[in-house]
């Protein structure tokens, strides 16, 4: 059989052996705040990478923003629509910042991750795909470039592949301290008003009761009186108004149904928006 008989067995796409990328700070940043603001059904977040494309070939990413979408075990959906508007936003800002690739949340490649890199490939030639770990596993926030490599039998495209890049991640010191430190505190999610409320009333109880022990002290004799905390404390107490327990009682419960009808009304507002997204993600789909 002639050579040219041959079925090839290839990878169609650029040498990647010269292609790199340097993310800046705030692009982890900005990846890290928007996987704590998700929402509780969601477990990873997906986004859109700006910057350029250096002389060198170097892919200089500076900017992100997150995508609203709805992933299951066979399709993943975009809000195309939310992902225009915020790069024709972006660009009135920026006009030399165009789409460079795309981010997800989470360790390495997933079973998705084809599906939305095929829908980037066609906003800009060969994306770049940056993988964050926000969950700092072993306390390191593992940071990983790739890129996709079409696997085709002849004239039939099978499957993409991705390879990784090297990364630069760029850091000034000041950065690298603050990184640091997102690391050491890093948290799944935010806490909502109520449990705000309970963390913060937690802490005042605390400080009260170290004020009651300071006082105490004082009148033991175990603790040597300091007349500008005595000040200090005549002065709080006594901006505090005068009321009753009954009153005091009524102003706190009115208080507190005021933040409940508050956090009603917003749950009422999110599962609306929530249902418009999804029945526009739907509309785009189909």
């Amino acid at each position: 059989m002639a050579a040219s008989d041959h079925t090839v067995l290839q990878f169609n796409a650029p040498s990647t052996a010269s292609l790199s990328a340097k993310v800046h700070p705030l692009v982890i940043f900005n990846i890290c705040d928007c996987y704590v603001r998700r929402p509780d059904q969601a477990e990873r977040v997906i986004g859109t990478l700006l910057g350029s494309v250096l002389p060198d070939g170097t892919v200089d990413i500076r900017n992100s923003y997150a995508v609203p979408h709805t992933e299951s075990s066979e399709q993943v959906a975009l809000d195309i629509e939310y992902h225009h508007n915020m790069l024709v936003s972006h660009q009135k800002v920026n006009p030399k910042e165009v789409i460079v690739g795309w981010y997800s949340t989470g360790l390495g490649v997933t079973g998705g991750s084809a599906l939305i890199h095929d829908f980037y490939s066609r906003e800009v030639p060969n994306p770049v795909h940056l993988t964050v770990d926000t969950g700092f596993r072993n306390g390191e926030g593992t940071i990983k470039a790739y890129v996709s490599v079409n696997l085709a039998l002849g004239d039939l495209q099978l499957a993409a592949q991705f390879q990784e890049i090297p990364l630069d991640l760029r850091m000034v010191e000041a950065e690298r301290l603050g990184f640091d430190i997102l690391k050491t505190t890093a948290v799944d999610k935010l806490p909502n008003d109520l449990e705000g409320m309970e963390v913060t009333m937690g802490r005042l109880l605390a400080l009260i009761d170290d004020v009651y022990k300071y006082v105490d002290d004082v009148v033991e004799g175990r603790v040597a009186a300091d007349n500008s905390i005595g000040r200090f404390i005549a002065d709080t107490v006594a901006s505090l108004p005068k009321l009753s327990p009954p009153a005091f009682d009524k102003l706190v419960n009115d208080s507190l149904q005021d933040q409940l009808l508050l956090l009603y009304l917003s749950s009422i507002t999110r599962t609306q928006l929530g249902l418009a997204e999804k029945l526009n993600t739907s509309a785009q789909v189909l």
